[in-house]
Protein backbone atom coordinates (compact mmCIF):
# COMPACT_ATOMS: atom_id res chain seq x y z
CA UNK A 1 0.00 0.00 0.00
CA UNK A 2 2.86 2.04 0.93
CA UNK A 3 4.75 1.43 -2.16
CA UNK A 4 1.76 2.14 -4.02
CA UNK A 5 1.15 5.74 -2.34
CA UNK A 6 5.07 6.07 -3.35
CA UNK A 7 4.72 5.01 -6.73
CA UNK A 8 1.09 7.39 -7.52
CA UNK A 9 3.26 10.62 -5.67
CA UNK A 10 5.92 9.83 -7.95
CA UNK A 11 3.70 9.62 -11.29
CA UNK A 12 1.84 12.84 -10.47
CA UNK A 13 5.14 15.06 -9.57
CA UNK A 14 6.55 14.14 -13.04
CA UNK A 15 3.20 14.65 -14.78
CA UNK A 16 3.88 18.24 -13.19
CA UNK A 17 6.49 18.78 -14.28
CA UNK A 18 5.56 17.93 -17.69
CA UNK A 19 3.03 20.32 -17.49
CA UNK A 20 4.98 23.15 -16.23
CA UNK A 21 7.60 22.10 -19.32
CA UNK A 22 4.63 22.19 -21.72
CA UNK A 23 3.07 26.08 -20.25
CA UNK A 24 7.24 27.35 -20.56
CA UNK A 25 7.60 26.06 -24.24
CA UNK A 26 3.73 27.95 -25.40
CA UNK A 27 5.20 31.37 -23.85
CA UNK A 28 7.74 31.25 -26.67
CA UNK A 29 6.49 32.08 -30.43
CA UNK A 30 7.90 28.86 -32.43
CA UNK A 31 7.96 26.56 -29.81
CA UNK A 32 4.50 24.01 -28.87
CA UNK A 33 3.71 22.65 -25.97
CA UNK A 34 3.06 19.71 -27.37
CA UNK A 35 6.15 18.96 -28.76
CA UNK A 36 7.26 18.23 -25.21
CA UNK A 37 3.66 16.21 -24.59
CA UNK A 38 4.48 14.01 -27.57
CA UNK A 39 8.27 13.57 -26.22
CA UNK A 40 7.17 12.88 -22.85
CA UNK A 41 4.83 10.11 -23.61
CA UNK A 42 1.40 11.83 -22.63
CA UNK A 43 0.82 13.19 -25.83
CA UNK A 44 -2.48 10.16 -26.75
CA UNK A 45 -3.49 9.86 -23.68
CA UNK A 46 -3.90 13.83 -23.12
CA UNK A 47 -5.99 13.77 -27.06
CA UNK A 48 -7.92 11.16 -25.23
CA UNK A 49 -8.47 12.84 -22.07
CA UNK A 50 -9.73 16.09 -23.76
CA UNK A 51 -11.76 14.29 -26.60
CA UNK A 52 -13.69 12.61 -23.60
CA UNK A 53 -15.28 15.53 -22.07
CA UNK A 54 -18.52 15.06 -23.82
CA UNK A 55 -21.89 13.74 -23.57
CA UNK A 56 -20.72 10.53 -22.17
CA UNK A 57 -19.19 12.58 -19.45
CA UNK A 58 -22.73 14.29 -18.66
CA UNK A 59 -24.28 10.59 -18.71
CA UNK A 60 -21.21 9.29 -16.08
CA UNK A 61 -22.10 12.63 -13.72
CA UNK A 62 -25.61 11.78 -13.88
CA UNK A 63 -25.43 7.74 -13.27
CA UNK A 64 -22.49 8.08 -10.45
CA UNK A 65 -21.96 11.16 -9.36
CA UNK A 66 -18.79 12.89 -9.76
CA UNK A 67 -16.64 10.34 -9.04
CA UNK A 68 -17.59 9.06 -12.36
CA UNK A 69 -17.57 11.92 -14.28
CA UNK A 70 -13.52 12.92 -13.04
CA UNK A 71 -13.00 9.04 -13.92
CA UNK A 72 -14.52 8.91 -17.30
CA UNK A 73 -12.42 12.22 -18.18
CA UNK A 74 -8.93 11.55 -16.54
CA UNK A 75 -9.93 13.99 -14.05
CA UNK A 76 -6.93 13.44 -12.05
CA UNK A 77 -4.25 13.22 -15.50
CA UNK A 78 -5.90 16.55 -16.82
CA UNK A 79 -5.70 18.27 -12.73
CA UNK A 80 -2.17 17.62 -12.34
CA UNK A 81 -1.23 18.21 -15.92
CA UNK A 82 -3.10 21.94 -16.12
CA UNK A 83 -1.90 22.71 -12.67
CA UNK A 84 1.64 22.49 -13.93
CA UNK A 85 1.03 24.27 -17.23
CA UNK A 86 -0.44 27.20 -15.37
CA UNK A 87 2.67 27.37 -13.07
CA UNK A 88 4.96 26.66 -16.08
CA UNK A 89 2.75 29.99 -18.03
CA UNK A 90 3.99 32.20 -14.77
CA UNK A 91 7.13 31.08 -15.03
CA UNK A 92 7.54 31.29 -18.38
CA UNK A 93 5.94 35.02 -19.08
CA UNK A 94 8.58 36.18 -16.38
CA UNK A 95 11.95 34.16 -16.46
CA UNK A 96 11.83 32.62 -20.71
CA UNK A 97 10.63 36.27 -21.65
CA UNK A 98 13.93 37.90 -19.35
CA UNK A 99 15.93 35.16 -20.88
CA UNK A 100 14.46 36.10 -24.55
CA UNK A 101 15.32 39.72 -23.88
CA UNK A 102 18.85 38.81 -22.50
CA UNK A 103 20.33 35.60 -24.35
CA UNK A 104 17.93 35.56 -27.41
CA UNK A 105 20.60 33.45 -29.61
CA UNK A 106 20.90 30.98 -26.77
CA UNK A 107 17.15 29.98 -25.80
CA UNK A 108 16.22 29.99 -29.58
CA UNK A 109 19.30 27.98 -29.95
CA UNK A 110 18.19 25.22 -27.33
CA UNK A 111 14.73 25.23 -28.41
CA UNK A 112 16.17 24.83 -31.69
CA UNK A 113 18.15 21.50 -30.87
CA UNK A 114 14.87 19.80 -28.94
CA UNK A 115 12.83 20.67 -32.00
CA UNK A 116 15.44 18.86 -34.32
CA UNK A 117 15.68 15.94 -32.02
CA UNK A 118 11.83 15.86 -31.62
CA UNK A 119 11.80 15.47 -35.69
CA UNK A 120 13.60 12.50 -35.37
CA UNK A 121 12.38 10.91 -32.67
CA UNK A 122 8.71 11.29 -34.12
CA UNK A 123 9.69 10.50 -37.27
CA UNK A 124 11.34 7.12 -35.86
CA UNK A 125 8.24 6.03 -34.06
CA UNK A 126 5.90 6.63 -37.23
CA UNK A 127 8.06 3.51 -38.24
CA UNK A 128 8.06 2.04 -41.83
CA UNK A 129 6.90 5.26 -44.58
CA UNK A 130 4.61 4.13 -47.19
CA UNK A 131 3.60 7.07 -49.81
CA UNK A 132 0.56 8.56 -47.84
CA UNK A 133 3.09 8.98 -45.14
CA UNK A 134 5.90 10.24 -47.13
CA UNK A 135 2.90 12.71 -48.84
CA UNK A 136 1.86 13.79 -45.13
CA UNK A 137 5.87 14.34 -43.95
CA UNK A 138 5.81 16.59 -47.34
CA UNK A 139 2.73 17.95 -46.70
CA UNK A 140 3.09 18.83 -42.79
CA UNK A 141 6.64 20.65 -43.80
CA UNK A 142 5.99 22.76 -46.07
CA UNK A 143 2.47 23.82 -44.17
CA UNK A 144 4.43 24.87 -41.23
CA UNK A 145 7.18 26.41 -43.02
CA UNK A 146 4.30 28.42 -44.68
CA UNK A 147 2.86 29.48 -42.07
CA UNK A 148 6.04 30.30 -39.98
CA UNK A 149 6.60 32.84 -42.77
CA UNK A 150 2.94 34.54 -42.66
CA UNK A 151 2.85 37.94 -41.22
CA UNK A 152 1.00 38.89 -38.15
CA UNK A 153 -1.90 40.50 -38.56
CA UNK A 154 -3.96 43.37 -36.50
CA UNK A 155 -5.78 41.67 -33.67
CA UNK A 156 -9.32 42.99 -32.19
CA UNK A 157 -9.52 43.00 -28.90
CA UNK A 158 -13.13 42.32 -28.01
CA UNK A 159 -14.13 39.19 -26.07
CA UNK A 160 -15.48 37.86 -29.30
CA UNK A 161 -12.12 38.13 -30.79
CA UNK A 162 -10.33 36.80 -27.61
CA UNK A 163 -12.37 33.73 -27.16
CA UNK A 164 -12.33 32.73 -31.31
CA UNK A 165 -8.16 33.11 -30.78
CA UNK A 166 -8.35 30.39 -27.91
CA UNK A 167 -9.64 28.34 -29.96
CA UNK A 168 -7.51 28.81 -32.54
CA UNK A 169 -4.39 28.91 -30.74
CA UNK A 170 -5.31 25.71 -28.49
CA UNK A 171 -5.71 24.00 -31.45
CA UNK A 172 -1.78 24.92 -32.63
CA UNK A 173 -1.12 24.17 -28.84
CA UNK A 174 -2.21 20.41 -29.57
CA UNK A 175 0.28 19.72 -32.97
CA UNK A 176 4.00 19.10 -32.22
CA UNK A 177 5.83 21.95 -34.71
CA UNK A 178 2.87 24.48 -34.35
CA UNK A 179 3.17 26.75 -31.84
CA UNK A 180 -0.11 28.40 -30.04
CA UNK A 181 1.83 31.34 -29.35
CA UNK A 182 3.13 31.87 -32.61
CA UNK A 183 -0.48 31.59 -33.97
CA UNK A 184 -1.05 34.21 -31.67
CA UNK A 185 1.48 36.23 -32.74
CA UNK A 186 -0.59 35.85 -36.36
CA UNK A 187 -3.71 36.73 -35.07
CA UNK A 188 -2.31 40.16 -33.30
CA UNK A 189 -2.96 38.14 -30.45
CA UNK A 190 0.08 37.74 -28.60
CA UNK A 191 1.06 40.83 -27.26
CA UNK A 192 -2.51 41.78 -25.98
CA UNK A 193 -2.92 38.21 -24.08
CA UNK A 194 0.50 37.69 -22.66
CA UNK A 195 0.51 41.63 -21.42
CA UNK A 196 -2.86 40.86 -19.80
CA UNK A 197 -1.61 37.75 -18.40
CA UNK A 198 1.43 39.80 -17.19
CA UNK A 199 -0.74 42.40 -15.67
CA UNK A 200 -2.81 40.01 -13.48
CA UNK A 201 0.05 38.32 -11.85
CA UNK A 202 1.12 42.02 -10.65
CA UNK A 203 -1.91 43.05 -9.95
CA UNK A 204 -5.41 41.75 -10.30
CA UNK A 205 -8.24 43.27 -12.23
CA UNK A 206 -11.67 42.50 -13.08
CA UNK A 207 -11.14 43.60 -16.97
CA UNK A 208 -7.67 41.69 -17.27
CA UNK A 209 -9.40 38.40 -15.13
CA UNK A 210 -12.61 38.24 -17.74
CA UNK A 211 -10.07 38.42 -20.31
CA UNK A 212 -8.44 35.57 -19.79
CA UNK A 213 -11.71 33.69 -18.53
CA UNK A 214 -13.03 34.29 -22.04
CA UNK A 215 -9.61 33.15 -24.08
CA UNK A 216 -9.51 30.44 -21.67
CA UNK A 217 -13.54 29.55 -22.28
CA UNK A 218 -12.08 29.35 -26.01
CA UNK A 219 -9.75 27.36 -25.60
CA UNK A 220 -11.24 24.58 -23.43
CA UNK A 221 -13.92 24.64 -26.37
CA UNK A 222 -11.27 24.13 -29.03
CA UNK A 223 -9.13 21.63 -27.39
CA UNK A 224 -12.78 19.49 -26.84
CA UNK A 225 -13.77 19.51 -30.35
CA UNK A 226 -9.60 19.18 -32.15
CA UNK A 227 -8.77 16.56 -30.07
CA UNK A 228 -11.51 14.45 -31.50
CA UNK A 229 -10.51 14.66 -35.11
CA UNK A 230 -6.72 13.84 -33.32
CA UNK A 231 -8.11 10.85 -31.96
CA UNK A 232 -9.93 9.76 -34.55
CA UNK A 233 -6.54 10.23 -37.20
CA UNK A 234 -4.47 8.09 -34.45
CA UNK A 235 -6.49 5.23 -34.17
CA UNK A 236 -6.96 5.30 -38.00
CA UNK A 237 -3.97 6.19 -39.68
CA UNK A 238 -1.50 6.23 -37.36
CA UNK A 239 1.52 6.15 -39.05
CA UNK A 240 0.79 9.20 -41.31
CA UNK A 241 -0.33 11.05 -38.14
CA UNK A 242 3.00 10.55 -36.92
CA UNK A 243 4.36 11.92 -40.33
CA UNK A 244 2.18 14.90 -40.60
CA UNK A 245 3.36 15.54 -37.18
CA UNK A 246 6.94 15.29 -37.97
CA UNK A 247 6.70 17.29 -40.75
CA UNK A 248 4.78 19.57 -38.67
CA UNK A 249 8.34 19.71 -36.27
CA UNK A 250 10.64 20.02 -39.39
CA UNK A 251 8.92 22.95 -41.51
CA UNK A 252 8.47 25.32 -37.82
CA UNK A 253 12.62 24.88 -37.81
CA UNK A 254 12.36 28.26 -40.40
CA UNK A 255 11.05 30.45 -37.13
CA UNK A 256 13.42 28.98 -34.39
CA UNK A 257 16.64 29.05 -36.44
CA UNK A 258 18.96 31.73 -33.58
CA UNK A 259 20.58 33.81 -35.93
CA UNK A 260 17.65 36.20 -37.64
CA UNK A 261 18.16 39.62 -38.64
CA UNK A 262 15.14 42.08 -38.49
CA UNK A 263 14.15 43.05 -42.62
CA UNK A 264 10.54 44.84 -42.57
CA UNK A 265 8.55 46.82 -40.40
CA UNK A 266 5.18 48.16 -40.50
CA UNK A 267 4.06 51.82 -38.31
CA UNK A 268 0.59 52.49 -37.73
CA UNK A 269 -0.02 53.90 -40.97
CA UNK A 270 0.64 50.69 -42.63
CA UNK A 271 3.74 52.30 -43.98
CA UNK A 272 6.69 49.64 -44.80
CA UNK A 273 10.84 50.17 -43.91
CA UNK A 274 13.20 48.45 -45.00
CA UNK A 275 16.04 49.85 -42.98
CA UNK A 276 15.88 50.54 -39.30
CA UNK A 277 17.51 53.45 -39.94
CA UNK A 278 14.86 54.72 -41.86
CA UNK A 279 12.09 54.46 -38.62
CA UNK A 280 11.40 58.30 -37.56
CA UNK A 281 12.00 58.27 -33.45
CA UNK A 282 8.56 58.70 -32.19
CA UNK A 283 7.09 55.74 -35.03
CA UNK A 284 5.48 53.18 -33.31
CA UNK A 285 6.13 50.38 -35.19
CA UNK A 286 6.08 46.57 -35.46
CA UNK A 287 8.00 43.72 -36.79
CA UNK A 288 6.99 41.83 -39.73
CA UNK A 289 9.34 39.67 -40.98
CA UNK A 290 13.02 38.42 -40.04
CA UNK A 291 15.82 36.89 -42.55
CA UNK A 292 17.56 33.83 -41.38
CA UNK A 293 21.55 33.91 -41.84
CA UNK A 294 24.30 31.85 -41.14
CA UNK A 295 26.60 32.69 -37.84
CA UNK A 296 29.21 33.83 -40.02
CA UNK A 297 26.67 36.83 -41.43
CA UNK A 298 24.69 37.93 -38.21
CA UNK A 299 25.86 41.36 -37.89
CA UNK A 300 26.38 40.75 -34.00
CA UNK A 301 28.20 38.72 -31.99
CA UNK A 302 26.93 34.87 -33.00
CA UNK A 303 28.13 33.19 -29.64
CA UNK A 304 28.45 29.82 -32.26
CA UNK A 305 30.25 27.85 -29.66
CA UNK A 306 27.95 28.58 -26.64
CA UNK A 307 24.98 27.83 -29.02
CA UNK A 308 25.96 25.08 -30.12
CA UNK A 309 26.45 23.41 -26.63
CA UNK A 310 22.54 24.64 -25.64
CA UNK A 311 21.68 23.57 -28.95
CA UNK A 312 23.13 19.93 -28.23
CA UNK A 313 21.90 20.03 -24.44
CA UNK A 314 18.36 20.72 -26.03
CA UNK A 315 18.14 17.62 -28.29
CA UNK A 316 19.86 15.53 -25.12
CA UNK A 317 16.90 16.61 -23.14
CA UNK A 318 14.76 15.01 -25.73
CA UNK A 319 16.65 11.57 -25.70
CA UNK A 320 16.28 11.82 -21.75
CA UNK A 321 12.33 13.01 -21.22
CA UNK A 322 11.93 10.08 -23.96
CA UNK A 323 13.57 7.81 -21.67
CA UNK A 324 11.63 8.71 -18.44
CA UNK A 325 11.63 6.12 -16.45
CA UNK A 326 7.76 6.75 -14.81
CA UNK A 327 5.25 5.65 -17.16
CA UNK A 328 2.31 7.30 -17.35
Amino acid sequence: MIQDDQKSRSISLSLLFKGMAMGMAEIIPGVSGGTLAFITGIYERLMNAIKSISGEAIIALKREGFRGFWRAIDGNFLLVLFMGMAGGLVIGAIAISYLLEHYPLHIWGFFFGLILASFFYVLADAGQLHLWSIVALVVGTLTAYFITEMSPAEGNTDLLSVGMSGAIAVTALLLPGISGSFILLLLGMYTYILSTFRSLISEPVLDGALVLLVFGVGCVVGAVLFSRVISWTFSRFRTSTLALLAGFLLGSLNKIWPWRIPELWTDETGRLYEDAALIPDDARVKLLSEANVMPGMFPEEPHLISVLIVMIIGASLVYLLSRSAVKL
